[in-house]
């Protein structure tokens, strides 16, 4: 069954390589990233579980994981009511209402939207730049996604242990150069970071991401993983990426 919905103006429909599914996206505004990309392939969730992605945007991530786990439910929280809009009709678009919900709500009020406890898994992919680092871009949208003008690293975690179950994992995609500021406050608010994998775009180029798993009320461990790859030479991901992506 081929399902239609409205396009508005500038946004285009893109094929996401995994179960035929697709999702709108308006280029003026933000697009995803490769970042959401491996964070949906980095994150596990158990079949059956709730899960809950905080800043979804356009819902690339609850979209990915539908195609990729067998949890029974995904919900996205985001603020910006167009992305919200557009979500809601990517889900549609791709018939998974009975699968993925999404709200329109701030993070920093995620407590008052959702039960305690409620969720076995958490993703977040939150912008990288604290307020005062950087050029901010002049749309209003793409600054939002890479700057934390309406949230910050903390509120996230907060957020994110708040709303997890005893036990529950939380998968992060960030950068680098704010690791120090990730695993304290994983810590302060109880999240023990178990995984972290640092993202090369060439293998001798320093890290530019890295993926973090830290679970709620977890006993302190971290498992380093091997680096991961994205390019072998310009113009050619590594297998790995091209696995991740569904090439």
């Amino acid at each position: 069954m081929i399902i239609k919905v409205p396009l508005k103006e500038n946004e285009r429909v893109d094929d996401l390589n995994r179960c035929g599914y697709r999702i709108i996206q308006d280029p003026s505004r933000f697009c995803f990233g490769m970042d959401s990309v491996l964070l949906s392939g980095f994150a596990q969730a158990a079949a059956g579980a709730k899960v809950l992605d905080l800043g979804s945007g356009t819902g690339i991530i609850p979209i990915l994981m539908a195609a990729k786990t067998e949890a029974a439910h995904l919900t996205g929280l985001e603020i910006q009511a167009d992305s919200v809009d557009m979500a809601r009709r990517s889900v549609h678009l791709n018939d998974l209402e009975a699968k993925i919900s999404f709200i329109e709500g701030d993070i920093k009020e995620a407590d008052k939207i959702f039960p305690m406890a409620s969720f076995e898994v958490i993703t977040a992919n939150p912008p990288y730049m604290t307020n005062n680092h950087g050029l901010k871009n002049p749309e209003a949208s793409k600054a939002i996604a890479r700057h934390e003008i309406l949230c910050t690293l903390e509120d996230v975690i907060r957020a994110a242990n708040h709303l997890l179950c005893p036990g529950g994992s939380f998968f992060l995609v960030h950068r680098p150069f704010r690791l120090a500021d990730i695993m304290i406050t994983l810590r302060h608010f109880g999240l023990e970071p178990k995984r972290m994998r640092m993202v090369h775009p060439f293998v001798h180029k320093e890290p530019n991401m890295v993926l973090i798993q830290a679970n709620r009320g977890g006993k302190p461990r971290l498992t380093v993983e091997k680096p991961l790859i994205i390019s072998i030479k310009p113009g050619l991901y590594s297998e790995e990426v091209k696995e991740i992506y569904g090439f």
